[in-house]
């Protein structure tokens, strides 16, 4: 066997030893977050720490695989007792596991069938996440209507503006959803960069790649006075140009 073949081989075997260990330690985290979540819903009704709860619950992953390094940079721009609109590039399925790294609240909108994988899908629902069907118009409306009560209740929300993976690292266009949103709520944008994950695992696999260095850049905060006289499509791009200054 030459060394390409034993090389892909240990990555085929460090996927499988990963998402069995998702697998089995799911359902033990998830008896924890359940309990959690009914203890602490009477007085964190923004539910902060079921979602700082689920942050470390995914950074364990990353935390035990060491073909994977990443550095968190700017985490100290992000305030607990404000919310925001966050936006980042969007590398590949890690990102999400990534961005948990940032140990920082918020919601994410996901399709709606995430929500009905075992354990994983049932703590979305703790979390308070927003389900979306894709290409349904009546989905789409109820799923802007609840990101706007949302942020008006001091929640933040995360968004994957390109609205998918990047097939080559370049930063595609961004949809304007969660720029309507922030300029109907006056809530300030919080652009994230994301670097390292495509290569770590790429699109349309689930095989680790090789060791990685990833990273995450937290930029700084644009206030709502900063776009408040763009349009959406003037926001959007703004923000866009701001994120592609610093990925590789």
């Amino acid at each position: 066997m030459s060394y390409s073949d034993r090389r892909q081989l240990f990555h085929k075997a460090a996927s499988a030893a990963l998402l069995v260990f998702i697998g089995i330690t799911s359902v033990f985290f998830f008896s924890l977050a359940l309990p959690l979540r009914l203890i602490t819903a009477p007085f964190d009704r923004r539910r902060v720490i079921t979602n700082l709860f689920s942050a470390f619950w995914a950074s364990v992953y990353t935390w035990c695989m060491p073909a994977w390094s990443i550095r968190i940079k700017g985490r100290e721009k992000l305030c607990l007792d404000r919310n925001y609109v966050l936006v980042s590039n969007h590398q590949s399925q890690l990102d999400i596991l990534v961005l948990y790294r940032l140990l920082f609240p918020y919601r994410w909108v996901s399709k709606a069938a995430v929500f009905n994988l075992p354990f994983i899908g049932w703590n979305m629902f703790l979390n308070g996440d927003i389900r979306l069907k894709r290409g349904d118009k009546e989905s789409i409306a109820a799923m802007m209507q609840r990101c706007e009560e949302l942020l008006c209740q001091n929640i933040s929300i995360f968004f994957f503006p390109e609205g998918t993976r990047s097939r080559d690292g370049k930063v595609g266009p961004f949809k304007p959803g969660a720029f309507i949103l922030a300029k109907n709520t006056g809530t300030p944008i919080q652009p994230i960069v994301i670097n390292g994950t495509r290569d770590a695992l790429p699109k349309h696999t689930i095989i680790i790649g090789s060791f990685r260095q990833m990273e995450v850049k937290v930029l700084d905060e644009i206030p709502y006075e900063r776009f408040a006289d763009l349009t959406v499509e003037e926001t959007a791009e703004m923000v866009r140009g701001k994120i592609m200054a610093h990925v590789r």
